[in-house]
């Protein structure tokens, strides 16, 4: 059994110049770049302290932990980053490294006899249990249990290091000289770099174990918090594959693989990546060495539970379900409450659309804090007010139950759930039509500071709650106008989080709306249809709303017609409250184009009952918005006008740009036909206020370019000004209407009939 470990993980010949030291014995072994930084300690311990200034010396104690932890480097690199700390230092390991390399053997044999000097004396230069300290020991020892021959190895790999470190260095002068000649010359030296990154690549050889723990934790934080900082994918892979070619039984590097897979997307390797991990972790017995007999069990239901995880992140529901039921029976055999918590919580995700959903979730809450699982409490408190909300639960009940899951959170630091919790107050001020709270609550998130520690200038909040909070805050400056700012906000995102991140699809969604909502606003209908396919790939439900919104506006009425309907079955199926009143309004819109506005009455009463029982005030706004357009369609211009005064206060509070504008273009309109029975002197007051409201209306239009409507604007205000008999001022509506219809073709639908 010896000869098969000693085949797998100790090789003898030198690969690259890295000796390995028994693996199971060691967890360190010689390379030439470890030799280097003995050097730089040793160099650090000679040099006096009046040598090197405060800063200098605190500089170089800030480099030591990345060079001790990292993966070897090549010399030139190690050189120039000395050398930024301290200059006089690098040049005396530069003379001693060369006079190393270029003597010969027993130079490097009395180096590391003379290392142990730095442990002696009463006052010595290193403590033992320091991290130098234990790094020098490691290296002594690792060097002492090489055979001749090794040594003989590890010695030629250093001088091969060296010349290469050397050749590195002409070539950095040669082409520093060149680009100060010539400016021309970026493209080489964009070429050299490269050439210089796979060398040092092909130089780190198989990592010990020590670098190997710190490069899986590096990369799994840097996944976690700010993906961009992370090494791509295909990199990543490549690194793991390496790593798990020279130890194949490394269960962290598995599980790694397997959150680097989640990345793209890639079910099978995710899977296959998380099957490893644990059959890993049970095969070196991580797990029994410290739970005896349980640590196996623990495994194997963690190993069921993760699967049904992934299972459902893909959306395998059926599979995902079965890989849970078996985590629950073995948690169960074990009497794993702690298991049984998570199994729960999994539980309601699979059945969150059942009615009864909800008696899962509180059971979950209460036993989750009765185990003292706080994490666990939160997140079924959030899922439980994000339930209540599409239930149309008051506001003020819902902040309440937030605030008490905001204590849990910073009693016990939890920094990701205070984002998403803020994330999620952020949706909910949106659904419930309040977007100045809405717009706060995202400021708030972005203002704040995280609790965790970061280092090497990571962005801590490149997670899906700051997503969030950013696409809602570029659909708020996009929906008043400020498409400049909402596009400033898009390009952020798109450097946060790349296209092949796990969160771009949020940002992917949220700028094909916009440039959709901005193409319908400029009559660009064919443009706006292209984007269809887009969002339809994103999000099928918004996809198909959309079209049949391009139909409609196209005057393809039955096509449109048939398209919601279908849709406004399947919304009800699956209780989408809010599309399904989108839906209605849009029904009711195709009723009255089609010149039969009593039969989008009952279709609109359907949609405010709704919107009522729901609290989703600002779609209750719009359903009033549409049911006074369709009182003045039917003559009686004079409730409209009352049914608006209920409804216009919160649009022009809360509401999009756009709305605001169809909102006093309605008064206007109301206006105008109340004053028909108006004696001639309060008739012309009235239509001058009219003028006044459509004059608002034009400037709300204008800021989201929405000239189809500005047509329809300027047509009345001239009519408005030939009854006033204002010739200059109905001359001048005339001539912007006629440049507007002329760009712009009324598609054979009456101006004044719509809303």
């Amino acid at each position: 059994m010896a000869s098969v470990h000693e085949s797998l993980y100790f090789n003898p010949m030198m690969t690259n110049g890295v000796v390995h030291a028994n693996v199971f014995g060691i967890k360190d072994w010689v390379t030439p770049y470890k030799i280097a930084v003995l050097v730089l300690l040793n160099e650090m311990g000679r040099t006096g302290e009046g040598a090197v200034s405060l800063m200098e010396r605190r500089r170089l104690n800030q480099l030591l932990l990345p060079l001790l932890q990292g993966p070897d480097i090549t010399l030139s690199k190690l050189y120039k980053l000395i050398e930024e700390s301290c200059p006089q230092l690098a040049n005396s390991v530069q003379i001693r490294i060369k006079l190393m390399a270029e003597g010969e053997l027993k130079d490097m044999e009395q180096f590391f006899d003379d290392l142990s000097d730095s442990f002696s004396g009463t006052e010595p230069e290193v403590h033992k249990t320091s991290v130098v300290g234990l790094f020098l020991r490691h290296m002594i020892l690792a060097y002492s249990k090489l055979s001749f021959s090794q040594v003989f190895k590890l010695y030629t790999a250093l001088q091969q290091y060296f010349q290469n470190g050397e050749k590195k260095t002409a070539e950095d002068a040669d082409m520093e000289l060149a680009s100060r000649e010539e400016g021309e010359r970026k493209m080489e030296k964009e070429e050299l770099d490269v050439s210089i990154r796979e060398e040092e690549v092909s130089c780190s050889g198989p990592l010990s174990q020590k670098q190997a723990e710190f490069f899986l934790s590096q990369q799994a934080s840097l996944l976690k918090n700010d993906e961009t900082k992370a090494l791509t994918p295909a990199s990543l892979q490549k690194e793991l594959n390496n790593l798990l070619k020279f130890n194949p039984d490394f269960a962290e590097a598995h599980y790694l693989s397997y959150l680097n897979n989640l990345r793209v997307q890639d079910v099978f390797s995710s899977t296959h990546s998380l099957l490893h991990y644990f059959d890993r972790l049970i095969l070196t017995g991580a797990e029994s060495k410290s739970n005896g007999e349980e640590g196996y069990g623990r495994s194997l239901r963690y190993a069921a539970l993760n699967l049904a995880a992934l299972h459902c992140r893909f959306g395998h529901y059926q599979q995902a379900e079965l890989a849970l039921q078996e985590a629950i029976r073995i948690a169960q055999e074990s009497n794993d409450h702690v298991c049984l918590q998570h199994c729960l919580s999994w539980l309601y995700v699979l059945g969150q659309k059942r009615s009864d959903s909800y008696v899962l979730l509180e059971h979950s809450v209460k036993k989750a804090v009765h185990f003292g699982l706080p994490y666990l409490a939160s997140l079924g408190i959030q899922s439980l007010v994000q339930q209540r909300a599409f239930a149309g639960k008051t506001a003020n009940k819902l902040m309440d139950a937030l605030k008490d899951s905001d204590l849990l959170h910073w009693k016990h630091s939890l920094s990701e759930l205070i984002d998403i919790s803020i994330a999620q107050k952020t949706a909910i001020w949106r659904l419930y039509g309040r977007s100045t709270m809405a717009l706060q609550q995202a400021q708030m998130l972005l203002s704040m500071n995280s609790l965790e520690s970061v280092n090497s200038g990571v962005q801590q909040n490149n997670t899906e709650s700051f997503a969030v909070a950013l696409c809602h805050l570029a659909e708020l400056h996009a929906e008043q106008g400020c498409f400049a700012a909402a596009s400033e906000v898009l390009k952020h995102l798109k450097e946060r989080f790349p296209p092949n991140s796990q969160h771009a699809q949020l940002w992917m969604l949220c700028d094909q709306k916009i440039q959709f909502d901005r193409a319908m606003n400029d009559g660009k209908y064919h443009l706006a249809d292209s984007l269809v396919t887009g969002i339809t790939a994103l999000n099928s439900i918004e996809g198909v709303y959309r079209k049949a919104v391009v139909l409609q506006a196209q005057n393809q009425m039955s096509e449109a017609h048939k398209l919601l309907q279908k849709l406004l079955i399947h919304c009800q199926k699956i209780r989408n409250t809010e599309m399904v009143i989108s839906v209605l309004l849009s029904v009711a819109e195709l009723y009255w184009r089609s010149s039969s506005p009593t039969i989008a009455l009952p279709v609109l009463l359907q949609a405010l009952a709704l919107s009522k029982e729901y609290r989703l005030q600002y779609l209750a706004s719009e359903t009033v918005l549409n049911l006074a357009f369709a009182q003045l369609i039917l003559g009686i211009p004079e409730q409209a006008l009352s049914l608006l005064h209920m409804a216009i206060e919160p649009i022009l509070a809360d509401g999009a740009v756009l709305d605001k504008g169809r909102a006093m273009f309605l008064v206007a309109k109301c206006q105008v036909a109340s004053a028909a029975s108006y004696d001639p002197l309060k008739k012309a007051e009235a239509l001058e206020a009219a003028i006044e409201n459509l004059n608002e209306a034009k400037n709300y239009f204008a800021k989201v370019d929405c000239k189809e409507q500005i047509r329809d604007v300027v047509y009345f205000q001239a009519r408005l000004y030939h009854t006033l008999g204002k010739t200059q001022e109905r001359n001048r509506c005339a001539m912007l209407f006629r440049q507007l219809h002329q760009e712009l073709p009324s598609h054979g639908v009456p101006l004044i009939n719509h809303l």
